[in-house]
């Protein structure tokens, strides 16, 4: 890879359960500290989570925290994003978040974060999906979404495996 920021997109969930939001802060610290920037819907459940969970990893430096926004207003965005992106696109906003991730972490969803796999899918990103969290992406772990790809989604059962993950596929393992 480039000298450039590696931007992981987490997807999953606006109206998130409190196991996915648990699951997405961890990832979102995790993300933090693994040297990456963390990239999100900008909004709640599942992307303020992991918004929060990357600005307490950070010691409240919010300069790796993006969120891709599907409205105009840029204070529509969680507390915790630092870089708010008012796109005015609605939800064509996903493939912006697809195509700007170096790869993406699936926590729970149902058709937004669909969306957002398939668009991962055909961009050929790295996905991975958080097992234990439930929801559309969890029932895709282990399968190919077609044969355009010889590559099956992930599955992780912690943040840190998550990652781990990442690292390899985007070959930056030390």
């Amino acid at each position: 890879m480039s000298g450039r920021e590696i931007l992981i997109g987490v997807i999953g969930s606006s109206s998130a359960s409190e196991i996915a939001k648990k699951v997405a802060f961890e990832v979102g610290k995790e993300i933090i500290r693994s040297g990456f920037t963390l990239v999100c819907g900008g909004l709640g459940g599942v992307m303020e989570a992991a918004s929060r969970g990357a600005y307490e990893e950070s010691g409240g430096d919010t300069r790796r925290i993006i969120g891709i926004l599907p409205g105009t207003e840029k204070n529509d965005a969680n507390p915790y994003i630092g870089i708010a992106i008012a796109t005015g696109i609605g939800y064509a906003r996903n493939m912006i978040i697809a195509c700007s991730s170096d790869a993406v972490i699936a926590i729970e969803g149902g058709s937004g974060t669909l969306s957002e796999i398939s668009m991962a899918w055909q961009y050929k990103k790295p996905i991975v999906v958080m097992e234990d969290a439930g929801g559309i992406s969890a029932t895709l772990v282990g399968k190919q979404l077609d044969n355009r790809r010889d590559y099956r989604i992930k599955g992780a059962k912690s943040a840190g495996q998550a990652l781990e993950i990442i690292k390899n596929e985007l070959k930056l393992l030390e």
